[in-house]
């Protein structure tokens, strides 16, 4: 007895409905009740918890190590000591820097260094020894006399309380009791309720309440009234003769395809099952029972995926049926030829003979009317049945050319050109629709009015937006009396626009500055890609700035630079989709690969990243992050430049940006960007330099012990990083070029390009 057997009847069906609203209700109430009691609970605890807090603090006899009495001059100590040690490596890496030189340039340079890093050095010793003997004052007076007086305090004010806490509890006790005949008694009547509940017989009174006979409808079989029109055929059975042969082969061929595939898809789902099934074996093993509540989740998915596995098992089973029937009857005919037609063979030979005189002897052979029946019915190639064609104007909004979803408002004045050009577009601070219209060299913005789903402007009211615009462009009618705007030329989406259905997403790779990053596929060829969101909450500034970067990279074309393949702007969110290349980020990359890498192909994967900015700087573009995190790695370690957020592009190669460095990446951007908000190739270049720093150091970070603010102080007094201990001299050489103050100074990309073309070809 079970739901299965005896829940078959639709009067079964709704009973089920009616006992899982039941336990939700009772679940939903058992909910509460357990919200309140662990709230009561957990005041309860929180009121023992200050109790004990303080009597621990009533029995303390000292000072913690970690109490910020004790850190404040062990901080100020250890600050003191890592400085030290970085100005010691420092000075001594100068020092052999000056005894390794060999040219009397050189020599010099390296002797002032040396110089500048002993005074750094001897200065900040002074400054230690200081700190040390401040310190062992005051540690000397606080342990004599500080903390002996604060301690006598602290006893005679906790005599004082535990006094009066005496006194509060003794007429506490006399007016109350913690606990309760009652209370035990409750408890006890609930546990033995809840060992009462038995799973297996949980339901067997509603089913014998509920249970009836399954109500199995009707099989369909083969209607027989549909030969009264008495043709040769026989009910369930194929017809395989000469006019119908090919086509019976052609379906064989298409049935076995099918078969192949559905067989396909219930062995994959087969496997998802198993490996289910498994897993939660595990986990049962290892669970505790009172924990069982966390495996609720899988077991569903596991019952969802049987689900899955039983309708690919079914399709397997219709096709095999089908492909054994095809097959049968073609294994009948063997290698012979197809039977002729009935009613064609009784023509033949009822041919009179006046008609054979009449064609002078020539009667058409059997073979003759076979060819030509059958070239008019042979499918030479499936063909699908005849769409009916949907007029234009009843397509839905999202079809139309001149709907552009939710792009940008600044974006609509680069398309408007002429007067009387017109799209409509998604309002990006409202869900409303928005009809923008170029007039008097003014693009012009009217919200369409919805109300009771009709569409209007100031006239007549339409049942959708594409009948309301196509009545408004063949009527030549003013959108409103009082501005006199007149449709002209509805304004086509570009190429790069995607549909949110063309796109079938995965899961979450990443995270952005404006919203995740997913995995999918494009339904029309199955192309991986990624997927950028824009969050629907962001401002419409922000969100302009989001599609800045499919706007630049809609111009650009080249091995080394992230491909762009679309952009959905129909509705929000709002998606940017790109190629996705699977080896992920150059950073992650460089930290988990780096090891087994050699120095050959990390001179491989700059020189991609030279290329690629060697491409964009011929372009005028300004990418403002370059950085190993905004490179990605394919899975042949071929380098794409990607993020392109920040981007701009300049006629002139150089942007002049304003407002704080809250979003820059300081480390990374050259002095006159950080100093005066000037970015140009040249600051890509100092960008670059760092670039290429991290990938001899293996994904390092730059500047490890320096904040930005440090950081900008350390290179505004000539400081840099040093040479990592893989980067060839010929390397660490262009990296020294590329961090020239000066932009002038620095080389440009394709001097880059070239440099390294030649360092790995000299490298062995």
């Amino acid at each position: 007895m079970g739901f299965s057997s005896e829940l078959c009847s639709p009067e079964g069906h709704g009973a089920v409905q009616r006992l899982q609203e039941a336990e939700i209700r009772l679940l939903e109430g058992m909910r509460k009740w357990m919200a309140q009691r662990v709230k009561s609970d957990r005041e309860y605890a929180g009121l023992l918890r200050h109790m004990s807090l303080q009597d621990g603090a009533a029995q303390g006899r000292g000072i913690s190590p970690d109490s910020p009495i004790s850190q404040t001059h062990s901080q100020d100590i250890e600050k003191l000591k890592n400085q030290y040690r970085s100005l010691a490596r420092d000075s001594a890496q100068a020092r052999r820097k000056y005894q390794e030189a060999n040219k009397d340039k050189d020599r010099d340079k390296a002797k002032d260094k040396y110089v500048r890093s002993l005074w750094k050095l001897f200065a900040h010793h002074n400054r230690y020894v200081l700190g040390l003997r401040a310190a062992q004052l005051h540690h000397q007076h606080h342990h004599q006399l500080m903390l002996p007086s604060l301690l006598q305090s602290l006893q005679d004010l906790h005599q004082e309380m535990a006094c009066i806490l005496k006194e509060i509890l003794q007429e506490y006790l006399e007016i109350s009791s913690l606990v309760q005949d009652e209370v035990v008694a409750i408890h006890q009547q609930m546990a033995a309720a809840a060992a009462r509940i038995q799973p297996e017989a949980e339901y067997q009174n509603f089913l014998r309440q509920y249970g009836s006979a399954p109500d199995v409808p009707p099989c369909v079989t083969f209607d027989e009234t549909l030969l009264e029109e008495g043709e040769p055929l026989e009910p369930g059975e194929l017809q395989l003769n000469e006019l119908t042969v090919e086509s019976v082969q052609h379906m064989m061929t298409a049935v076995t395809d099918e078969l192949a595939v559905a067989t396909s898809t219930m062995l994959s789902r087969q496997e998802v099952v198993v490996q289910l099934q498994r897993e939660l074996w595990t986990e049962e093993q290892n669970i505790h029972p009172r924990e069982r509540v966390q495996l609720l989740g899988k077991k569903q998915v596991l019952q969802e995926a049987l689900q899955e596995l039983q309708v690919a098992l079914c399709s397997q089973a219709k096709l095999q049926a089908q492909q054994e029937l095809l097959q049968s009857k073609l294994e009948q005919l063997g290698p012979g030829e197809p039977p002729p037609v009935p009613l064609l063979q009784d023509d033949r030979h009822s041919t009179s003979s006046s008609e054979q005189e009449r064609e002078g002897g020539r009667t058409p052979t059997l073979e003759m009317l076979k060819s030509h029946i059958s070239g008019i019915f042979r499918p030479k190639f499936s063909l699908p049945p005849p769409l009916q064609l949907v007029p234009e104007v009843q397509k839905p909004l999202y079809e139309q050319l001149w709907y552009h979803g939710a792009i940008p408002r600044t974006e609509v004045a680069e398309l408007l050109i002429h007067s009387g050009d017109f799209l409509v577009r998604e309002s990006q601070g409202k869900q409303e629709y928005v009809l923008s219209v170029l007039w008097d060299d003014q693009p012009r913005h009217f919200i369409i009015q919805s109300a009771d789903n009709l569409y209007r402007l100031e006239g007549d009211s339409f049942p959708s937006i594409p009948l309301l615009i196509d009545h408004l462009l063949h009527s030549q009618q003013p959108l409103t009396k009082k501005s006199g705007v007149v449709l002209s030329r509805a304004i086509p989406k570009d190429k790069w626009a995607l549909n949110h259905e063309d796109l079938v997403l995965g899961e979450q790779i990443g995270k952005g500055n404006f919203g995740e990053v997913f995995s999918g596929r494009l339904r029309a060829d199955n192309t991986l890609v990624a997927v950028k969101s824009c969050r629907e909450t962001l401002p419409p500034d922000i969100k302009a700035k989001f599609l800045q970067e499919a706007r630049i990279l809609k111009q650009y074309s080249h091995p080394n630079i992230v491909r762009l393949i679309g952009v959905c702007t129909q509705k929000q969110p709002i998606y940017i989709v790109m190629e996705l290349v699977q080896g992920g980020d150059f950073l992650t990359f460089l930290r988990t690969e780096g090891a087994r890498l050699r120095v050959k192909t990390l001179l491989q994967m700059v020189g991609d990243a030279a290329a690629g900015m060697e491409y964009l700087e011929s372009k005028c573009c300004i990418h403002r992050d370059l950085a190993a995190r905004n490179c990605l790695v394919t899975e042949k370690n071929v380098l794409k430049i990607s993020d392109f957020g920040m981007s701009r592009e300049e006629a002139d190669g150089i942007y002049a940006a304003s407002g704080g460095l809250r979003q820059v990446p300081v480390k990374w951007t050259a002095p006159e960007a950080l100093n005066y908000g000037r970015y140009s190739s040249e600051s890509d270049v100092w960008s670059f330099g760092i670039l290429l720093w991290e990938t001899f150091s293996l994904g390092a970070s730059p500047y490890p012990n320096l904040s930005n603010q440090q950081t900008r102080e350390f290179v505004e007094k000539g400081g840099r990083l040093p040479c990592p201990e893989l980067c060839p001299d010929a390397v660490f050489r262009l990296m020294e070029q590329c961090w020239a103050y000066e932009p002038g100074q620095r080389p440009s990309f394709s001097i880059i390009y070239q440099e390294l073309q030649s360092i790995r070809k000299r490298h062995r």
